[in-house]
This record gives C-alpha cells, sequence and structure tokens, in this order.
C-alpha cells in the first residue's frame, strides 16, 4: 500500500493526505466524544439521584461532585440565581415575576449552551462521513485518467500497464471509505446518545423551573 501511495500522482498523494488527516481527526473526536459523554451519563444519573432523595437546599453541594453532568451545571447556575432573591426577600424587598421570569431565561439560554457542547464536534463526524467517499472518488477520477494516459504513451492495454493506475485509483477509494465508515456509525450512535440527553435536560429544566418559583415564594 504504502508503495501505491508513493509511487502514485501528486494530486492523488494530495487526496490520500487529506483523507488521512481526516481520519485521525474523527478519531480523535470519537474517542474525546465517547469520554465526554460517558462522563455526562453518568454524572447525571448519580446528580438526579441525589436530586430526587434530597431537599433542594442540599442538593447544591453535591452538584458540585458531577462537573461533568450538564444537568448538575443548570442546577447550580438556577439555585444561585434564586437564593439571591431569596436573601433580597429576607431583606424585606418584594421579588417580582419578572426577576423569577429572569433566571427561567437565564436556565433555557444555560440549558441551549449545554446542548451545543454535548453536539460539540460531531458536525465533523457528518461532515467527514458525507465528504470522505467523495473526495476518494476524486482521487479514483484521477487515478483512472492518470491509468488510460499510461496506456496511451505506452501504445499497450495490457495488464502491467493497466494494474498500477488502476490500483492507485482504487486506493483512494479504499481509504476514503475507511475514513468514511467510521465517522457515520460514530456520528449516528453519539447523536442519538446526545438526543436522549438534551430531552431529558429539557424536561429536567421545566420541572426545576416550577420548584424555584415555589422555592423563591415559600
Amino acid at each position: 500500500m504504502l508503495e501505491l501511495i508513493f509511487g502514485a500522482g501528486l494530486i492523488v498523494q494530495l487526496v490520500v493526505a487529506t483523507l488521512v488527516v481526516l481520519s485521525v481527526a474523527s478519531w480523535a473526536i470519537i474517542v474525546f466524544k465517547a469520554r465526554e459523554l460517558r462522563s455526562a451519563e453518568l454524572d447525571t444519573e448519580s446528580f438526579l439521584d441525589a436530586y430526587l432523595e434530597r431537599p433542594i437546599d442540599s442538593v447544591y453541594d453535591a452538584a458540585k461532585q458531577f462537573p461533568g453532568s450538564p444537568f448538575a451545571l443548570l442546577f447550580q447556575a438556577g439555585y444561585r440565581d434564586v437564593s439571591q432573591l431569596r436573601r433580597l426577600s429576607a431583606a424585606g424587598e418584594q421579588v417580582s415575576s419578572g426577576q423569577l421570569d429572569a433566571v427561567a431565561n437565564r436556565l433555557g439560554w444555560i440549558e441551549t449552551e449545554q446542548a451545543h457542547r454535548l453536539e460539540r464536534g460531531l458536525s465533523f463526524l457528518a461532515t467527514t462521513g458525507s465528504s470522505a467517499p467523495f473526495i476518494g472518488l476524486f482521487g479514483t477520477v484521477v487515478g483512472i485518467m492518470n491509468a488510460f494516459r499510461d496506456i496511451g504513451a505506452s501504445g499497450s492495454a495490457s495488464f502491467a500497464v493497466v494494474a498500477p493506475g488502476i490500483a492507485e485509483a482504487l486506493l483512494a477509494t479504499a481509504i476514503g471509505l475507511a475514513a468514511a465508515i467510521p465517522a457515520v456509525i460514530a456520528y449516528n450512535y453519539m447523536s442519538a446518545r446526545v438526543g436522549r440527553l438534551v430531552e431529558r435536560l429539557s424536561a429536567f429544566r421545566g420541572e426545576y423551573s416550577d420548584s424555584l418559583r415555589r422555592l423563591t415564594a415559600a
């Protein structure tokens, strides 16, 4: 394979180099996202156990133990804002509905930011999965053109003349598929996991906003 790569034309070598870079970057993202999602899922389950079993005032310190969970980060931000409002209320100032709405809006913004954080890197996998076969196909077309050029230059269509150019062309296709297939599989699998987390985060944010309103009114 290395002989084919080093013996290929400049354009095919550039195509192969591009595909190798895409493949290495994709695998790096796959490893990073696998660790990130696993941490998010495990921390989220642990945080939700604490959230459901304890009074809301005692969950704040526990939430600090789960930095990988977007639920815990959202909880801490909301609790800090409501704690400020409760201090104002204790000092005799009236907490308006507009202030509570501002807290709810901030929770919505944090939810969006956490969703974007979970989705980070997936677009690169999708791009690699969709474009790598076409990049490889481009290298294949160039390789076949080179093969026909060699046939014309030699005046012979023997297997010895045709085979190197065809092998060079097929190599680009093979590397394109090797880069695309893992990226597509990882993208579909991780997108489903991220989608489930984001849906649960949205439901949690709605329930938590109601809990904070009740806590402030108490």
